[in-house]
């Protein structure tokens, strides 16, 4: 059972609890609507393609070359390279909604350029908040010592440490390995030589 110190220490990030906040009000709207089937489709489009941008972000954004610019070089350190020098820091740990939220609604705007469907939308939006909360769930549980309590958890948890202690070429996905086993990118733990540069992205992609 995971102990309260932990779930007050996950829910009471600002970070955490804003996004919580704009899903419940989403959630709130949604709710008198899931008669419809296309609002059911949005909520799992929403949620799909979250999946799909966790690993791609992480993989081919979090993962870029230091780049010379020194501003997009500070963005990447403190969105993900610093997060691998200490991947215990709690500050590291969360995506800043000053980064994910303008993602989110980006992409919110163009769907509802497209459908001209409030409803449709704002269902898409709450299915990409809730996946990005699991998605954050996700990430707080692997780097905290917390025992998950199901298999699929444990070895989520087991698969992400990988990452960050193993070959940070391997294992992208914290929610699931489905990319990484579609991309290439999951291996055997055993069959992956450990990496010299796991813990310093900026050495290993210089």
């Amino acid at each position: 059972m995971v102990q309260t110190r932990f779930l007050r220490e996950f829910f009471g990030h600002r970070d955490i609890w804003i996004t919580g906040i704009v899903f419940a009000a989403g959630t709130a709207f949604t709710l008198p609507h899931l008669d419809q089937g296309a609002v059911w489709g949005a909520l799992v489009l929403g949620m799909v393609l979250y999946a799909l941008s966790e690993y791609l972000i992480h993989r081919f954004f979090f993962h870029l070359p230091p780049p010379k610019n020194p501003w997009l070089l500070r963005l990447l350190q403190r969105l993900h390279y610093h997060h691998h020098k200490d991947p215990d820091d709690l500050h590291l740990l969360f995506l800043p909604i000053w980064y994910s939220f303008p993602l989110v609604a980006t992409v919110s705007g163009i769907l509802y350029a497209v459908s001209e469907d409030t409803v449709f939308t704002v269902a898409f939006t709450t299915g990409v908040l809730g996946f990005l909360l699991y998605y954050e769930w996700c990430h707080y549980v692997a780097h905290r010592p917390i025992q998950p309590i199901t298999p699929w958890g444990r070895w989520m948890k087991k698969m992400h440490l990988w990452h960050h202690f193993k070959n940070e070429q391997y294992w992208y996905g914290v929610t699931n390995p489905v990319f990484d086993m579609v991309m290439g990118t999951f291996k055997n733990e055993r069959e992956a030589d450990r990496s010299d540069s796991v813990r310093d992205l900026e050495k290993s992609n210089g």
